[in-house]
């Protein structure tokens, strides 16, 4: 909305300008200091901020790339090249004299006058028929089920239904008689029947979207038969239970037992049929959810004669259906024809068709069945049994209809089956395939044939082709083609035409696949309750290819896609559901899985058990297939397969497989006829709880629309960086504390130059003046020191060290103590002998073998004359146990001071200048890194003043210390700062919290501390631990309302959500939002920013991480998409000035870039301490120039962290106009990935969001991969299922894609003592092979 120059200065303009941006006019004139402004101020900011990527000479914005990724389409690809098709039309439908006028008048008719004729015959269990519904007894039995509906449910003046309410009907499988009893009792009742599955459990696979059908065609009655209810899931008190999302429901018994017989003149009302709804069947969507196709009656009706006429259907034939009896073709020939055509109907259930794959060839043969109802499972299974039976005989079939002829698999089951059966008696011209589908019921069906006639020809088709969806013959090798049968003609009465799958219905060309539509009054009519999704499938006018209306006949889409080929003959070559476009082209679900079980898969996984479907990552559709594995295949078996299934469908259909997952056998969520839940398959995969057992991701291969990988711009100099950002009026990156030489002090410190004669001075002056308290777990005071106590201790161990290791001055002396007043004493008594003290962690009694060996490398790095230490510690540092870990022979003196001798050094030594030596700082950084910096004693007198200034320090004060004392800034507050400044500190060891985690928080409470001081492994522990605890601590009476500052002391980015969450979880107990807050220091110089007492609260920015990448530095809005939040970490303390650098020019960058920190302040170090002092080092980091722009020749040192500085609106402690500085991370921790800049954190912050059972995370890089390592804090099962969703989240927000996933225990990442992960130590153990993982992926 602004010009482009306003975006990086000032963000808010001077509130009360007018902004002439739109819609802000009207507001403008508003007084600032107004209520009601508040809301519109708010607006105008946000119209103030920025919103447009800044200028593209610095920085492109990678989208548009990944968009242009996508790849565009092939110049050579095959286009359809013939003319429009035109509608085909099936023959007419025969005039037949005595069709009735509604199909309940059919049932009228046949039960009272051929009463005794079967309708329909049931099995048991083995295959055997159990009973037989005569006409006469469907009839009567309908007729009472009616009348009690209507009559006896509820009361004369209230019934509880209309006609045309809807009634779920819930019958298992096995029960045809009892459903079809159910389903013309409502017809005759004029109810609209609903059949659905038995719910098994309370949340059975697709239960919840069953219900919302329920529940969105108004149901508030089941019907059910006595058993079936007696299966149902109860509650304790003998209730059904309520299933998940269904609406509450009444169920009604209807066993003839239960029902009233209706008095003699009561007669069903049966008028024709019209288009008022029948019946609705439901049909599950891609997406899983159920929507319900409406049928009218006029429809109903229709459609069996279509189907009567189609396949010549006459009275008395005998059909076997193997088929659900409750919807689709198994309702419309098995329930509906056969009562149309007086037909005898054997129906087989599924269940019997387990245990028994033959039992429906052995019904054909034992009633000479004339017509079978199957699908190709049906025909594989009775193959695979055929052994067992010699002696049946098909030869009493003229229709075998195979109604899944629509899939890829069909045609090898049809040959394979005719060739085996051929020789029992079954005719090539039997065979039958149709395809149907829910909407517009039969859309096509092969006639009977005539014997001997030439049978039809199959369609080879170019796969390649299909995938660009234009029909072409395949002349390339054979195995790129799919072979497909046609399936017969259009419905008699009936129109067809082809549209093409997506926008609007144009219609197709003669050799393009698109979507099958077909016109009639055989199909449904409506999805209930869903008037806009009906519009566009049961409403559809084709139009050319202007655009306009061809004809004015409505048609139906049918979800099936296909072509009508020569002699107008059917072909379908897939499912809309089962569509999957990628990359542009399409591939058929079906197909996929076909090819995947062409490889020899038997041996590996079950045949029925494959599911293919798509997800949405990166910008494009991606493909995974999911099988189940058998039990007994072998890993090597497993992966093998795997391996060539990939080969498989990449030569095939030229399409990659983004991942390949095997899960145990029976673990995938079935529909209720045993096939694969395919949406609920997909949804179990995105959520992380489908527990795969075997998972081969492909992500190099699939993912092929990556932005390009960054060049970066060579030539382009510092001097024109800085021109470049003068002239975009932006600001240098540049900010500075409080200047040291106009504070004004009034203080007797400030004559003293040593901090060792400053506590020789307090202990004159201030002699009993309580300088540290250390507190055990119990939160006892174990120890103290007065001025005086410190000062006589430190001269006794300076004494010490003159007699028993006899040092000179300058030697270094490593003190091992745990953290308390010994270390503060022995560290005063070194500065009292002259001796360069080193702290150093003490090694951990139960872990010497990784805690030993960095003591003893700090030992022989800082060339140690002697080790200061108590006796428990100098017993471990000589037992066996560190002899395995050390040599032990070789330490320097051990001098043991827990019982020292009252002797007292002649003279104490005074450094002849400041600049020397005061002691040794060694720390590991997150990289593995071990430096040593040396602290002169100007350095340390700077940094003591500065703290003091910054947070007010006196010796009235009291600060809590929950820190660990060995390095950095929480050695100085520790040890250095009560006796510079006088106050008196509080040591909390932060190991004691582990026994106690109240502790830090009760000491706060007790002593009623307003500043405090911790690192983040502390805050973290109480966060975690004390987060369901709050009401204990008020029950204590702790009350933190006295913090004034929380500061949390660092070397990293500021953990703004730890601090978040820490801030709101003891609100409760007074803690006020503004007192946490971070510093900031680096190996350079310990500390660079401090909150403090006074200045302005510390601010928060969100910042785009797609320009981070680039090293630039963009504001956002909160919840903008990819944004990252960071917090200032404090202040910048007096004296210290920074500068924002390039790494590699050395200019200063603008204050939209993101560069490297660069320090000047009096308490720097003066260098790093190495065993071969390599100087150039020490100037590059402690005393470099800026290449370009500084006239001063200031001399900075760099800090090794990522950062930028903004200028805020707030008012700093000057006057001026506040600098925030915000670090972004450490330089060596960068991962440098496709040419950009990548912070671990931000990856694993993504990854450890994505599964509620990663504990914990860390990335690194290896070769050019990344290596993603994640804690596992779930059942082992779950391992598997986090590969995809790492995968997924770090090329949907990072856009890079993982090489490996490594799957680990609990605790596996080491975290140093300040909370930091030490990633490269974990890359050591992982390149060793030393991580023990619980699963490995490698991305291939």
């Amino acid at each position: 909305i602004l010009p482009e120059d306003t975006l990086n200065k000032n963000l808010n303009v001077e509130k009360e300008k007018n902004n002439r941006g739109p819609g802000a006019v009207a507001y403008a004139c508003v007084p600032v200091s107004s209520r009601v402004s508040t809301k519109i101020q708010q607006l105008l900011n946000t119209l103030k901020r920025p919103k447009r990527p800044p200028l593209k000479e610095f920085f492109v914005d990678d989208s548009e790339e990944i968009v242009e990724g996508i790849p565009q389409p092939d110049p050579n690809q095959p286009k359809p090249e013939g003319r429009q098709m035109t509608p085909v039309k099936g023959e007419p439908l025969g005039v037949i004299c005595n069709w009735p006028p509604a199909l309940e008048s059919a049932l009228q008719r046949w039960g009272t006058t051929q009463a005794k004729c079967s309708c329909l015959t049931a099995l048991d269990m083995t295959g055997k028929p159990v009973y037989t519904l005569t006409y006469g007894k469907l009839w009567s039995r309908s007729l009472k089920l009616a009348y009690t509906l209507l009559n006896k449910l509820g009361t004369k003046n209230e019934p509880v239904l209309k006609p045309g309410d809807r009634v779920a009907l819930v019958y298992p499988n096995n029960d045809p008689v009892m459903f079809m009893v159910a389903f013309y009792g409502c017809l005759l009742a004029e109810v609209i029947p609903v059949p659905i599955e038995v719910p098994l459990t309370r949340k059975d696979a697709g239960g919840q979207q069953i219900g919302f059908l329920l529940g969105s065609c108004g149901i508030a009655l089941a019907l059910t038969s006595e058993v079936c209810l007696k299966g149902l899931p109860k509650t304790q008190n003998g209730e059904i239970v309520q299933f998940k999302g269904w609406p509450r429901l009444k169920w009604v018994v209807t066993d003839s037992k239960y029902l009233s017989k209706p008095p003699k003149d009561w007669q069903p009302h049966i008028s024709p049929a019209g288009t008022e709804p029948a019946y609705i069947e439901y049909k599950t969507s891609k997406e899983g959810s159920v929507m319900g196709v409406t049928v009218s009656r006029l429809a109903m009706l229709s459609h069996c004669q279509a189907l009567s006429q189609a396949c010549n259907y006459s009275e008395g034939e005998t059909i076997v259906n193997v088929l659900d009896f409750k919807k689709d073709a198994g309702l419309w020939h098995g329930m509906f024809a056969n009562v149309m055509n007086k037909m005898h109907t054997i129906s087989v259930p599924y269940s019997v068709m387990k245990t028994c794959p033959l039992s429906w060839v052995q019904r054909v043969h034992a009633h000479k069945a004339k017509v079978a109802l199957v699908k190709c499972r049906d025909l594989h299974w009775a193959m695979m049994a055929h052994r067992d039976q010699r002696d049946v005989s098909l030869s009493s079939l003229r229709m075998l209809i195979v109604t899944d002829g629509a899939n890829p698999w069909s045609v090898s089951s049809c040959d394979a089956f005719l060739s085996l059966f051929q020789s029992h008696g079954l005719k090539p011209e039997a065979i039958c395939p149709c395809a149907t589908s829910a909407e517009a019921m039969t859309v096509a069906i092969r006639r009977p044939g005539v014997p001997g006639a030439p049978l039809p020809g199959r369609a080879i088709l170019s796969m390649n082709g299909l995938s660009y969806g234009v029909i072409r013959v395949n002349t390339e090798d054979k195995n790129s083609a799919l072979t497909v049968q046609d399936v017969g003609h259009v419905m008699p009465g009936g129109m067809m035409c082809i549209v093409k799958p997506d926008g609007p219905p144009q219609l197709c060309k003669t050799d393009e696949i698109g979507e099958i539509c077909v016109s009639s009054r055989t199909g449904g009519m409506m999805y209930f309750g869903l008037a806009g999704v009906t519009k566009n499938t049961f409403e559809v006018i084709p139009v050319n290819s202007a655009g306009s209306p061809v004809g004015d006949v409505p048609f139906i889409r049918s979800g099936l896609l296909g072509f009508v080929g020569p002699g107008s003959l059917v072909f379908v070559v897939g499912k809309m559901d089962g569509l999957l476009m990628v990359s542009g082209r399409r591939h058929n679900a079906d197909d996929i899985v076909a090819t995947g079980l062409a490889v020899e898969a038997i041996k590996t996984v079950y045949r029925g058990r494959i599911a293919v479907f798509s997800v949405s990552v990166f910008y494009d559709e991606r493909i995974v297939v999911v099988a189940e594995q058998r039990p007994d295949a072998s890993e090597e078996d497993s992966f093998q397969w795997m391996s060539r299934v990939l080969q498989a469908i990449d030569s095939i259909h030229q399409v990659g497989v983004y991942c390949l997952a095997l899960v145990p056998a029976n673990t995938l969520p079935k529909t209720p006829l045993g096939g694969i839940h395919i949406s609920q398959t997909k949804q179990l995969f995105l959520e992380g709880s489908l527990h795969p057992c075997n998972i081969l991701m492909c992500p190099h291969t699939c993912v092929t629309n990556l932005p390009k990988p960054r060049q970066k711009q060579p030539g382009v100099g510092p001097a024109s960086v800085m021109v470049g950002n003068l002239v975009a009026g932006k600001r240098i990156a540049q900010a500075a504390g409080r200047d040291l030489g106009q504070i004004e002090e009034n203080d007797l410190v400030r004559k003293h130059q040593f901090l060792a004669e400053i506590l020789q001075w307090r202990a004159q002056a201030t002699p009993d003046h309580v300088l540290f308290m250390l507190l055990n777990a119990k939160g006892t005071t174990v120890c103290t020191a007065s001025c005086l106590q410190l000062h006589k201790r430190a001269e006794r161990i300076a004494a010490v060290l003159g007699d028993k290791g006899h040092l000179n001055a300058g030697d270094n002396v490593v003190l091992l103590y745990p953290p308390g007043i010994e270390l503060i004493a022995a560290f005063y008594g070194c500065l009292y002998a002259g001796c360069i003290p080193v702290t150093v962690r003490p090694p951990h009694a139960q872990n010497l073998t990784a805690t030993l060996p960095t003591v003893r490398m700090i030992v022989d790095v800082s060339k140690a004359a002697c080790i200061l230490t108590g006796q428990t510690l100098m017993r471990l540092l000589r037992s066996r146990e560190a002899a395995a870990a050390v040599d032990v022979k070789t330490w320097p003196t051990i001098i043991d001071t827990d019982d020292l001798p009252r002797k007292r050094l002649p003279q104490l030594y005074k450094p002849p200048t400041p600049e020397m030596l005061a002691y040794l700082d060694f720390s590991v950084s997150t990289t593995g890194m071990l430096t040593g910096v040396k602290m002169s004693h100007s350095a340390v007198n700077a940094l003591c003043r500065a703290i003091k200034l910054q947070c007010e320090l006196y010796s009235s004060r009291q600060i809590a210390i929950c820190l660990d004392p060995y390095c950095g800034l929480g050695f100085a507050l520790w040890c250095l700062c009560s006796v510079y400044s006088g106050h008196q500190s509080v040591l909390i060891p932060p190991m004691e919290l582990e026994n106690n985690l109240f502790l830090w928080l009760a000491t706060v409470n007790q002593y009623k501390i307003r500043d405090t001081f911790c690192s983040y492994s502390v805050m973290e522990l109480c966060t975690k631990g004390l987060g369901n605890q709050v009401e204990v601590l008020k029950t204590r009476g702790i009350n933190l309302s006295c913090v004034r500052t929380c500061v949390v002391v660092a070397e990293e980015r500021p953990r703004v959500a730890l601090q978040q969450s820490f801030s709101k979880l003891f609100k409760d107990i007074g803690l006020s939002p503004r007192a946490v807050s971070t510093t900031f220091g680096s190996r350079v110089n310990v500390a660079i920013c401090l909150q403090g007492t006074s200045g302005p609260d510390p601010t928060t920015v969100y910042v785009d991480l797609k320009s981070l990448r680039h090293d630039r530095v963009r504001l956002v809005e909160r919840g903008a998409p990819q944004s990252l939040l960071l917090s200032e970490s404090g202040k910048i303390l007096p004296g210290v000035k920074v500068v924002i650098v390039n790494p590699e020019t050395k200019g200063p960058v603008g204050d939209s870039h993101l560069g490297e920190i660069w320090v000047n302040s009096p308490h720097t170090a003066s260098g790093y301490y190495t065993i071969y002092d390599s100087e150039t080092l020490q100037a590059d980091h402690f005393n470099t120039r800026l290449s370009f722009g500084d006239a001063a020749q200031t001399l900075w040192a760099r800090t090794g962290y990522l950062g930028f500085v903004r200028r805020t609106e707030l008012t700093a402690a000057t006057g001026e106009r506040h600098d925030a500085l915000y670090v972004v991370g450490a330089l060596d921790e960068t991962l440098e990935l496709r040419g950009l800049r990548y912070h671990p954190i931000d990856i694993e912050t993504s990854v450890s969001r994505i599964h509620r059972s990663i504990a914990e995370c860390a990335v690194f890089t290896w070769t050019n991969l990344l290596v993603v390592v994640v804690e596992l804090c779930g059942s082992e099962q779950e391992a598997l299922d986090l590969v995809p969703l790492v995968t997924n989240v770090v090329l949907e927000e990072h856009y890079l894609i993982v090489g490996v996933v490594v799957v680990v225990d609990p605790g596996v990442i080491p975290i140093n003592s300040r909370g930091e992960k030490q990633r490269m130590h974990l890359r050591d153990s992982f390149l060793a092979d030393q991580l023990d993982p619980i699963y490995v992926a490698y991305n291939m």
